[in-house]
């Protein structure tokens, strides 16, 4: 059995300089746990693979294509292949969210 204790994870570096924390990584999937403090967003990007997002703490906002929607704790957010997106705190507190690519990538993220 594998334990990973999020909070001993390092912060990746990304384009966004956000704190980021790739908890899982295989052939087959990626997952990152982001943190974004208030002010902090996502720079807006396109992924090669679908992605899915899990709220974990807070509320937030995710723009996928023309559609912005503000989303909490416990909802999950479906993000197509090549779809502009992004995730940006407006709010007073920590939004934090379970970021899952499916299949994992062989290429970047494209930042717009």
């Amino acid at each position: 059995m594998k334990i990973v204790d999020v909070a001993k994870v390092p912060i990746s570096e990304t384009p966004h300089h956000v704190d980021a924390r790739k908890i899982y990584d295989t052939e087959h999937a990626n997952v990152v746990v982001i943190t974004l403090a208030p002010g902090e967003s996502l720079k807006k990007h396109i992924t090669p693979v679908d992605v899915f997002f899990y709220v974990l703490e807070g509320t937030g906002i995710v723009e996928i294509g023309d559609e912005r929607a503000e989303v909490g704790k416990n909802h999950l957010v479906e993000s197509p292949a090549k779809i502009p997106h992004l995730l940006a705190n407006e709010s007073d507190g920590t939004f934090r969210v379970l970021v899952v690519k499916v299949p994992k990538p062989t290429t970047g993220t494209r930042l717009l």
